[in-house]
């Protein structure tokens, strides 16, 4: 018999993060996206009518800030040097390109401060939400967790923003399964990914991750989300189908954006074979389970594990020192939530690890 600890993480990106999310206020960069998706929908029409240039034209202007638009066939706008003065083309067919969102300077605190809940959480197996590529997964950990981790999965997901969930482990990786193309009513399902991962802990035994980050309540502009979320939750558990949760060491992980009394997470969170770990820990003090605060201390990030691998169950928690202020916050509680304090290297929310607390489960396989 022998430990293995688990862990996930929202790391808000670890090297490349877009401008657009690097707010305090969420709601500003919820703004920013609403105008840019604005700006796509114009930019695919067949006929860029004057109205539409002057469209397209101010909102780039307005934009230009956090976005660059990459012209890979033909012009779409006129110049003269490197100002823009106006839009060339006359439709999508006049031009070729793509929107990228220009990247946030990261300070070295920052990232410092991210490893530092890596390696306090210390984990075999650790599930890391909003990461930016496989390379810079690879990177971090070389550089920042001083290669604890031999081997890294990410897949790039359905966000236009390059945020993406993948995987870090010192144990092998077997079957690897990605459900970015996974559809319900022709629509697809998955924001990101939902990243299916076997582990291989022996030669002889396997755990089995779905990792996920489910659509945000944040840039809702159709208040679809709320639907979408379940839709999501909907197919993790026919996923989950697949496997004998009475026998295979199954995780599902990751940020689910919603707490655990929500109706979109109950397809989920409802499974008599599926348990959440912090729940098998602390029951239903919220106090103690919580892993983001905006309003509210809030669970939204989540482990949930199969009936075989609760069998194995020792202990769980949330490492929520990376976060910004949390000393103020807790107090703030007056009593309703245990007072904690954030590492003295946490200073400012710009060099917070990140906004969310690490979740982590300890097993005895």
């Amino acid at each position: 018999m022998s430990t293995i600890k688990i862990a996930t993480f929202n790391v808000e990106n670890l090297f490349e993060r877009p401008i657009v999310f690097n707010f305090k206020d969420h709601s500003i960069g919820d703004e920013i996206l609403e105008n840019v998706d604005k700006l796509r929908k114009l930019l695919k029409y067949t006929n860029y009518t004057p109205y539409r240039k002057t469209r397209i034209l101010n909102l780039y202007k307005d934009l230009k800030k956090y976005i660059i638009i990459r012209e890979d066939r033909g012009k779409l706008f006129k110049k003269r040097g490197w100002a823009v003065i106006g839009v060339k083309a006359n439709g999508s067919g006049d031009w070729d390109g793509s929107i990228e969102y220009k990247k946030a300077s990261f300070s070295d605190m920052a990232r410092e401060n991210t490893a530092k809940v890596i390696k306090k959480v210390n984990a075999d197996i650790a599930c890391v939400i909003e990461a930016d590529n496989r390379i810079a997964l690879k990177r971090f950990d070389t550089h920042l967790l001083n290669s604890k981790y031999k081997h890294e999965m990410l897949i790039d997901g359905n966000d236009q923003r390059g945020i993406d969930v993948g995987i870090i482990s010192k144990h092998v990786f077997g079957n690897i399964q990605t459900h970015i193309y996974d559809k319900k009513s022709n629509k697809t399902v998955f924001s990101r990914d939902c990243l299916e991962v076997e582990v291989k802990i022996s030669a002889t035994k396997s755990i089995h991750f779905l990792i996920n980050h489910f659509k945000s309540k944040g840039y809702d502009m159709d208040g679809s989300s709320a639907t979408k979320r379940k839709r999501q939750a909907n197919r993790v558990k026919e996923i989950l189908q697949n496997y004998d949760l009475d026998n295979d060491l199954v995780v599902v992980a990751g940020d689910l954006n919603d707490t655990p009394n929500s109706d979109p997470l109950k397809p989920l969170l409802n499974m008599t074979k599926m348990h959440d770990v912090l729940f098998l820990e602390h029951s239903n003090d919220m106090s103690k389970r919580w892993t983001y605060h905006y309003n509210d201390f809030e669970q939204i990030d989540y482990i949930l594990v199969s009936s075989a691998l609760k069998n194995h169950f020792v202990s769980a928690g949330v490492e929520r020192r990376g976060m910004y202020n949390l000393k103020k916050l807790t107090t703030n509680s007056n009593g309703a939530i245990p007072i904690e304090e954030q590492f003295d290297t946490v200073t400012h929310w710009t060099n917070q690890a990140s906004d969310h607390g690490a979740v982590w489960a300890k097993f005895d396989i």
